[in-house]
């Protein structure tokens, strides 16, 4: 069962990230390296306040969505009730989450469609390298061991 649900919740960040960005590269700009941010600046394709303004949104929404469906899965689909449970699998998500980021958004998704190159930009790399990958993800993998105890911690709270 936990295969499925660890399925459905990366279903649910990539449903996320397609809705974040719609059908244009442009609106998930705060995604892209600065050197690809200031060259869209520079002709004139958007400006900073814009770019700003949709992260802003975006995170915002993301964070909540992605933590809610988190919070639901682990207390109400699969039962949890006590901490060190919730914990492990808060960390579990939170990790395959952070993994599939890096493996399957960024160097597949991103790194073989069309859809992320903006014209102008050609040019300049915007794909991560395996070793930016696997730094990154070392460092989110410490991050979310602290952000599973607070994903724990809303999970038995509730009752």
């Amino acid at each position: 069962m936990i295969v499925i649900q660890l399925i459905l919740y990366c279903a649910l960040f990539t449903l996320m990230v397609k809705i974040g960005v719609g059908n244009n590269a442009l609106n998930g700009l705060y995604f892209y390296p600065k050197p690809v941010q200031e060259k869209v600046y520079e002709l004139g394709l958007t400006d900073r306040e814009t770019v700003a303004a949709k992260r802003k949104r975006f995170m915002t929404a993301f964070f909540a969505v992605m933590t809610a469906a988190l919070i639901l899965i682990i207390r109400y689909w699969n039962g949890v009730q006590n901490f060190s449970t919730a914990y492990c699998q808060a960390l579990l998500f939170l990790e395959v989450m952070n993994w599939y980021d890096g493996i399957v958004i960024d160097r597949l998704w991103v790194g073989h469609s069309r859809f992320w190159l903006i014209p102008g930009t050609e040019e300049i790399p915007f794909v991560q390298t395996w070793p930016q990958v696997l730094k990154k993800r070392g460092i989110l993998t410490l991050i979310w061991i602290a952000g599973a105890a607070i994903v724990a911690l809303f999970v038995i709270l509730l009752k």
